[in-house]
Parts: structure tokens; C-alpha cells; sequence
């Protein structure tokens, strides 16, 4: 989460290209959304049991348990008019980096707006986007396996008596490409398909490849220990 804002600063500041980054969760970890109130929707204590962090993203929308998966990040600046300016059609543009790359793997994935895409009508890829200092950063996760049942273990649900019909229903909307395919693919496996779909996508544009400075490296570690870290950010809601 602090990279995003640093690499925001470092595309604002024109001291770089358009990013685009693949990451997973060690250990595994809820992300709530930024107007989202950590309490109201995560168990934190049981979290801490299964020591399962927490951390406040900087887009919108709704909890994510991220376990077995890989996370997109991109940045792109909006006066490259290579993403429209509408927030539907920005979210089908981009996410094509995603359908195309899934496809390199034989599966026909689709766009379900408004930020969501799925295989076989159900969903494997959930994103969130803001805009900030006319930058779109736009986050997702593609689902390569799904542990329904530890998810609502530590997320809340409105209804205890409605829970295990939740959880039936949630396995019939979500998939992921365990589910789809025969073959085992590895993380990198999946982060190397992806990019051949981005620069698909995206064939005009130049991604960051560089390593960050050592002075953008402390910047990021400052801002993950005294803002991600911190009850301060976290619990603000």
C-alpha cells in the first residue's frame, strides 16, 4: 500500500513512467476498503489467531481476504488518455490486461461491470480503483485458489443464522484457476501470462522497470510502518 502512494508521488513528479506491478500476501492479509469500517466488517481477533494481518487500502469498495492469489497494480497517468476518462470504461479497458492474459491459459474470461471479470460465470478477479493528482491507480486480484470457508472466518457477516447459506452461495459465484485448469501453475507462472496480456493491452505504453531509489525505497518503509502499519490509519473508521 505504501508503494502505490510512492510511485503515485514519483508519476505526478515526472520522475517516472507508467507503473505497473504484480505482488502476493505474506502472510495472508485483509484489505478493507477506504471508507469501510475495520470493525464492522473484519474479525480482528480472529484474525490475529490465524495471524492475518490487516491493512486500509487507499481505493474504495468492500473487504478482500487475500491468501493463495496475485495482485495488479497500475498506475497510469489520465493525461496519457490511454484509459478513458469514464470509470466503466476505464475499468474494461484495463482490465483486458487481465482477460488477455488469462486467455494465454485457455480461459475465457469476460468483463462483469463494473469491476469485476469471470470464468464460466463466476467471479475470479475483483478490483478497485481511485484517481488521485490525475493518476488512476487501479488494484485487483486474480484468484488462483479460494479458501471460502477461512474467509468468512474472519470476515463479518450481518447475519450469524444466514452465514452458512452466504457461504454456499459465495462458492457457487467464485472460482479461481485451481478450479479451472488441470495444470499447477506457480505464482510466477500466472504473473508472467498477465504480462504478455498487459503489454497486449496496452502496446503503446512504456511500463517503469527500473529499481526504486534508495531514497524512494526509505520513503516506502517510512510510510508502511507510521500510516499502513498504525491504528491511526487502519481503525480510522
Amino acid at each position: 500500500m505504501a508503494l502505490d502512494e510512492v510511485l503515485v508521488n514519483r508519476i505526478k513528479n515526472g520522475t517516472s513512467l507508467p507503473s505497473l506491478r504484480f505482488y502476493g500476501w505474506k502472510p495472508a492479509a485483509i484489505s478493507i476498503g477506504y471508507f469501510q469500517s475495520l470493525t464492522a466488517e473484519v474479525d480482528d481477533e480472529k484474525c490475529a489467531e490465524y495471524g492475518i494481518e490487516i491493512v486500509r487500502r487507499q481505493t474504495g469498495g468492500g473487504a478482500v481476504f487475500h491468501d493463495e492469489e496475485v495482485t495488479y497494480s497500475i498506475h497510469i497517468p489520465l493525461e496519457l488518455a490511454i484509459v478513458p476518462q469514464k470509470i466503466l470504461e476505464s475499468y474494461e479497458k484495463i482490465l483486458q490486461g487481465v482477460i488477455l492474459g488469462l486467455a494465454k491459459i485457455n480461459l475465457e474470461a469476460k468483463f462483469a461491470p463494473l469491476n469485476d471479470i469471470i470464468v464460466g460465470g463466476q467471479k475470479i478477479s475483483g478490483n478497485a480503483q481511485t484517481r488521485k493528482q490525475g493518476i488512476i491507480l487501479q488494484h485487483g486480484t486474480i484468484l488462483k485458489g479460494v479458501d471460502v470457508d477461512k474467509m468468512f472466518d474472519v470476515l463479518k457477516v450481518p447475519d450469524e443464522k444466514m452465514k452458512g447459506k452466504l457461504i454456499s452461495d459465495i462458492k457457487q459465484r467464485v472460482t479461481s484457476i485451481n478450479i479451472h485448469s488441470d495444470s499447477k501453475y506457480s505464482f510466477q507462472d500466472i504473473v508472467d501470462i498477465l504480462i504478455v496480456g498487459f503489454k497486449q493491452a496496452f502496446p503503446e505504453v512504456e511500463f517503469f522497470t527500473d529499481s526504486l531509489t534508495d531514497e524512494e525505497k526509505a520513503e516506502t518503509e517510512i510510510l508502511a510502518a507510521e500510516k499502513y502499519s498504525t491504528k491511526a490509519w487502519n481503525y480510522q473508521r
